[in-house]
């Protein structure tokens, strides 16, 4: 029996343990969040299967100066963390050049395109199948030019096995009830979805990692080099598959690897009290850059890209500028709010990186999923697992692999 020792109980860590479970491996999982505030559960629970074309894109570098946190927009760029984001931002520029981009599109469509159904099954497994709402979401905006353009977009884009059209009639009508700005347009897409209840998702995949065998450890993972081998905690026969996030880098580069990655921070508000309605999937106010979700037991605001160390201390402006857009959109959204900030994990050519170690034969990894971790957590560990036990991946992980950066 392969034993194996999984880094990391975010979603990713914690659907690769199970497919390795379902594989016959002993697994056992690390988890230094406890407390499960890591970005992992506290995402906008959008399954962004939309999201083909990556944003290290020249559409980003030409909008970039516009989306300043300072003129009113989603990306900050700290000035004391100047030396995290620089080198970062110069390695983004590089990876948006037209033939990185179009490479970068080819490698995230062949993973969006399993991603529902991958959900479908994982969520099988963990017997609750009803956390996944696949309703799709809307884009909207407040003013017509802002609109008309958007819309454009949105239709010639590449969206994968996701779809769009205009919303219209009633669907434009139950928009325009949700806030007292006046909605100048928007778009639905179809074939996208939602998770209905975050902390629900984690309980269900840590009960059913459980019963199939498998042991959480609550701590902080160390990871050695002995021998040609990679070592956790002492574990020295085991395989090791690194799923830790933003901590991930750490702990790869203690087996020589170059890893480029950036805390890139998001911040959201949450509510009890609302007036939300239940069937409403994900709406996002493109010009505010804000996506409002409505979860089971609560409505929730998020935004923001900050990159920044992940250690850093939040910045509360991020959350009064949350709470003054819910007031000027007039949201049925009341205080008081619960406020939180995560790190997304983000490679300069918003890639994943997923493979198994050139350099250190038992060492695994699947990381850096930036926005889009909820959404391929399940197929990348389906792909992982795979890997770890000697099958064929249904897709290739070259386009992945860490040695990229060297």
């Amino acid at each position: 029996m392969s034993r194996i020792v999984v880094v990391g109980a975010g979603i990713v860590g914690l659907c690769s343990a199970l497919h390795l479970l379902e594989r016959g491996c002993a697994v056992t999982v690390i988890d230094n969040d406890p407390a499960g505030q890591a970005a992992s559960w506290g995402n906008a629970g959008h399954i962004a299967t939309e999201q083909v074309e990556p944003l290290a894109s020249p559409a980003m570098l030409r909008s970039a100066p516009g989306r300043l946190f300072m003129r009113g927009g989603a990306l900050a760029l700290p000035p004391r963390a100047l030396r995290s984001w620089l080198p970062f931002a110069l390695r983004l520029v590089a990876a948006s050049r037209p033939a990185s981009f179009a490479a970068g599109r080819d490698a995230l469509a062949a993973l969006l395109h399993h991603a529902l159904p991958a959900w479908e099954d994982v969520l099988q497994k963990a017997g609750t199948p009803d956390l996944l709402r696949q309703d799709g979401h809307f884009v909207l905006w407040q003013d017509a030019a802002a609109a008309e353009a958007g819309q454009a977009h949105w239709v010639n884009a590449a969206t994968g096995t996701a779809s769009v059209h205009p919303a219209h009639g009633d669907e434009l009508a139950r928009l325009t009830a949700l806030c007292s700005v006046p909605v100048a347009g928007a778009i639905r897409f179809d074939g996208t979805a939602q998770i209905a209840d975050l902390a629900g998702l984690r309980a269900a995949l840590r009960e059913a990692v459980i019963a199939r065998g498998g042991r959480l450890v609550d701590g902080t993972a160390t990871l050695q080099i002995r021998r040609g081998r990679a070592e956790v905690d002492g574990m020295a026969d085991h395989a090791v598959l690194v799923c830790a996030g933003v901590r991930s880098a750490a702990l790869m580069r203690q087996a020589g690897h170059r890893v480029p990655i950036i805390a890139e921070r998001g911040y959201h508000i949450r509510s009890t009290d609302h007036d939300w309605p239940d069937d409403m999937p994900p709406v996002v106010f493109e010009q505010r850059s804000l996506i409002v979700t409505r979860y089971r037991t609560a409505l929730q605001a998020a935004s923001f890209v900050e990159l920044q160390q992940p250690d850093a201390p939040a910045d509360p402006r991020k959350w009064a500028r949350l709470e003054r857009h819910v007031g000027e959109l007039g949201l049925p959204m009341r205080g008081p709010f619960r406020r939180w900030i995560g790190s997304r994990p983000t490679f300069p050519d918003y890639l994943p990186a997923i493979g198994r170690s050139t350099r250190v034969g038992n060492l695994h990894y699947a990381f850096g999923h930036q926005h889009l971790g909820l959404t391929l957590a399940p197929v990348t560990a389906r792909a992982v697992a795979a890997m770890m036990v000697g099958e064929q991946p249904d897709l290739s992980l070259a386009p992945f692999d860490l040695e990229r950066f060297a």
